[in-house]
């Protein structure tokens, strides 16, 4: 599994339009083959940062996603929304081998 997470500083002038593309890439993106989770949100302390958190089954899945039209087009839009320049966008990326969840053994008492 692929997983990644960006944070994108939009401007605060063209917060909406920024949140409208965002919206659609999402809606877009979940949709796709080999998308596990895509998730899109601001920042509640940073009202003007929009998180992306990102799964995908494999390297080939986000290659896939990074080829659509809806990802195209945000990449196109980006130096409009943008607050700052490419260089303030902070990506993440990371490769998991097996997932797990922590409270799997926990005992509710």
């Amino acid at each position: 599994m692929i997983v990644v997470h960006a944070s994108v500083p939009v401007r605060p002038e063209r917060r909406e339009e920024a949140l409208e593309r965002v919206a659609t890439l999402a809606d877009e993106t979940r949709a796709e083959d080999g998308v596990l989770d895509y998730a899109a949100t601001t920042d509640v302390q940073e009202p003007n940062v929009v998180r992306f958190f990102e799964q995908y089954e494999d390297e080939a899945a986000l290659e896939a996603h990074q080829r659509t039209d809806h990802y195209r087009t945000w990449t196109d839009a980006l130096p409009d929304v943008l607050d700052g320049g490419v260089e303030d966008v902070e990506v993440t990326q990371f490769v998991v081998e097996e997932a797990f969840d922590p409270n799997a053994d926990a005992n509710p008492e």
